[in-house]
């Protein structure tokens, strides 16, 4: 995944050089290769970013291929695609076969199928093959993570002969996972896996059968992103190799493109959990069109279930007519309880991403979440009985409805009703995403608004029942 657009002033760096480069492409292009050979290839793309666009193509030109290619990977996405649409077929080509596979087949994933077509069509046969079988998955799978660059060597082969052909790989071609060696047999398939460090100290004579560990982790080309994420952080692993169904091995997702996609994974939830749906580009490519549709759903929605709230107040008007101390309340009790399941969705929904809470755990959730709703409740009920009371005594209000309802009745409704309010907040935010996992959906989905509103309305309830229960005799 590319890094995020940065001013100016996050890369001051590239700020300094840019009118050096811009400098150097009018007078000498040929010398900027030079002059920025020491530079990492993200620093590069810090340059390139601080340069004025029409000047982009010119820049990636004056460098190497294989250099430009790797300052393309690190490219926000909507440069990158500026650029390769800028370019001609054959150099957008010649760039894009540089990259790894994985990253190619990002590339052209983000450009216009018609354009990534052109490219594709003048990359070599073996690259373009590698790249239209990664672009068949998903991009948010394991096959759609993988990359093609690995190291696997037939079991059968002694140490010294791996070691002579990991070195002659080294040398001659690109592997982006070479810390990893896997072991092989003849039709392919996995059958274990070493570090270089345990293949360099193993005792000469050694075969690969005999130092190679055989339990290897493994997942299917169609397996979601969320699943190497987990297999990678259980077992500490650097790359998770992708097997198919008779385990031949396919490719391997590397350490960085985990990272990339627990940002992904966590990015989501957390739009999600904003109340909104999760959006496709970052939030300064994102078109203001589309910014409008992924927000304005749930906002309907939850307009819509918020409307029920107003019901609620109408079905008590007469008892709020009688009693008006009672809406002095009504926005502590709503809060209070969208508050408490807001706790317990975001509680649940993140321990059922970490696979910390599965689907069989439900009762063992709720019966935790009663307890501590019901304790939760206790303590903003103290909280407010003591607030009533003190207000009461300087005079600030009186809460004793015209001295016809002793104050510890209201403060008894108030604090009543927030334990019942607050208790069924947090089984509700606790239990609802176990029902959305049930059902198929994402227990993302069960945002914090979402919950926030389905507590309003019930808590509504709650509280003018438990006030019709305490109060009834004194004024209502």
């Amino acid at each position: 995944m590319t890094p995020p657009q940065r001013d100016d002033a996050e890369r001051p760096v590239a700020a300094l050089l840019a009118p050096d480069i811009l400098d150097l492409l009018e007078e000498d292009p040929s010398s900027v290769a030079l002059e920025t050979e020491e530079m990492h290839p993200a620093d590069l793309a810090d340059v390139a970013e601080a340069l004025p666009e029409d000047r982009l193509v010119a820049f990636l030109s004056a460098l190497p291929t294989a250099r430009a290619a790797d300052v393309l990977e690190y490219l926000s996405e909507d440069l990158r695609s500026l650029a390769l649409e800028a370019m001609s077929t054959r150099q957008a080509a010649a760039l894009v076969t540089e990259m790894t596979p994985d990253d190619r087949a990002d590339v052209l994933e983000e450009l216009e199928e018609e354009r990534a077509e052109e490219i594709l069509q003048e990359i070599p046969a073996a690259a373009r093959a590698e790249t239209e079988a990664l672009l068949q998955y998903e991009p948010d799978s394991a096959g759609g993570r993988m990359t093609t660059e690995f190291v696997a060597a037939a079991e059968t082969l002694t140490v010294e002969e791996a070691l002579r052909s990991v070195r002659a790989m080294a040398r001659t071609e690109r592997r982006e996972a070479l810390y990893t060696v896997y072991t092989t047999d003849a039709k392919g398939r996995l059958l274990g896996v070493l570090s270089l460090r345990e293949l360099l100290a193993a005792p000469e004579g050694a075969h690969l059968s005999d130092v190679a560990w055989t339990e290897v982790h493994t997942v299917l080309p169609t397996a979601p992103q969320g699943d190497v994420v987990r297999l990678a952080s259980d077992y500490d692993l650097v790359a998770v190799p992708v097997v198919d169904d008779d385990r031949r091995l396919l490719g391997v997702v590397t350490v960085d493109d985990v990272i990339d996609a627990i940002e992904e994974e966590q990015t989501e939830d957390v739009q999600k959990l904003g109340g909104m749906e999760a959006l496709d580009e970052p939030y300064m490519q994102i078109g203001f069109l589309a910014m409008l549709k992924k927000r304005a759903g749930w906002l309907s929605i939850l307009m819509v279930s918020e409307m029920f709230t107003t019901s609620a107040l109408q079905h008590y008007d007469k008892e709020l007519e009688r009693a008006a101390v009672l809406t002095l309340f009504v926005p502590l009790v709503m809060s209070s309880g969208g508050n408490s399941g807001s706790q317990s969705t975001s509680l649940i929904t993140r321990a059922m991403a970490l696979d910390e809470v599965r689907l069989r755990d439900w009762w063992r959730v709720a019966v935790r979440e009663l307890p501590s709703g019901m304790t939760l409740g206790a303590i903003l009920g103290v909280i407010a009985i003591v607030r009533i009371l003190l207000w009461q005594h300087f005079g600030f209000y009186d809460y004793t409805m015209q001295g016809r309802t002793p104050i510890g009745y209201v403060a008894g409704t108030i604090a009543c009703a927030l334990v019942g309010i607050v208790t069924f907040g947090s089984m509700t935010g606790s239990m609802l995403p176990f029902l959305l996992r049930r059902l198929g959906f994402d227990p993302a989905s069960a945002s914090a608004p979402f919950v926030a509103t389905l507590v309003d309305v019930t808590g509504l309830i709650i509280y003018f029942n438990v006030a019709l229960l305490f109060l009834r005799g004194t004024l209502l």
